[in-house]
C-alpha cells in the first residue's frame, strides 16, 4: 500500500492510498483522483517523508528507533500557522457534511421554497440548493435569511 500526500491546484492538501505508483498514475490519468475540498482533478504529489519500520521481532529493545527520524518540527508561531490549513479543511468538510445530512436539496427551486416557508405556505425545514445572485439579493430584500455556501463535492458522498 502506498500512502501519498497530495495537493490540488488550489493548494488543498490531502492523503491518498494506492496499491502502487502505477495504480496512482493510472487513476490520476483517468481523472479519478480528486480533491475532497473542491473536486479539482488537477492533482500533484507533495513532498513527504517516508516512514520506515526498522523494528524487527528479534532483539529490539525499548531504546531502538521504530521509524526513520522525521525532520525537526517547527516551533512557536510557525508550527501554529503550518497546522491551520489542514485543520480548517477538515473542520469545513465536517461542517459541510453536517449541513448536507440535515438539509434537503431542493436544487434550483431554492428561492421559491424559501419564499413559501417564509410566507407560511409550507412547513419550515432546512433546505439547500442553487439560487442566482439576483435571487439571493431579492430574498434578502424580502427579509428572508439566506447564506451562500460553496459545499465541497466530497461532502456530498462518502469517501473511501
Amino acid at each position: 500500500m502506498k500512502v501519498l500526500d497530495l495537493l490540488c491546484a488550489h493548494g488543498h492538501g490531502f492523503e491518498g492510498w494506492f496499491g502502487s505508483e502505477d495504480d496512482f498514475q493510472s487513476q490520476l490519468a483517468r481523472g479519478l483522483v480528486q480533491c475532497p475540498m473542491c473536486a479539482s482533478a488537477d492533482i500533484r504529489k507533495a513532498l513527504s517523508a517516508p516512514r520506515l519500520n526498522l523494528r524487527s521481532n528479534q532483539g529490539s529493545g525499548p531504546d531502538q528507533p521504530t521509524a526513520a527520524p522525521h525532520p525537526p518540527a517547527s516551533t512557536g508561531k510557525d508550527a501554529a500557522l503550518a497546522s491551520v490549513p489542514a485543520e480548517l479543511q477538515a473542520a469545513w468538510l465536517q461542517l459541510s457534511r453536517r449541513i448536507i445530512a440535515n438539509t434537503e436539496d431542493v436544487g434550483t427551486r431554492f428561492a421559491q421554497e424559501a419564499r413559501r416557508m417564509h410566507h407560511g405556505e409550507i412547513e419550515e425545514r432546512g433546505i439547500r440548493g442553487q439560487a442566482t445572485a439576483q435571487e439571493a439579493a431579492q430574498l434578502l430584500d424580502e427579509g428572508i435569511a439566506v447564506l451562500p455556501l460553496a459545499l465541497p463535492a466530497a461532502a456530498k458522498e462518502s469517501l473511501q
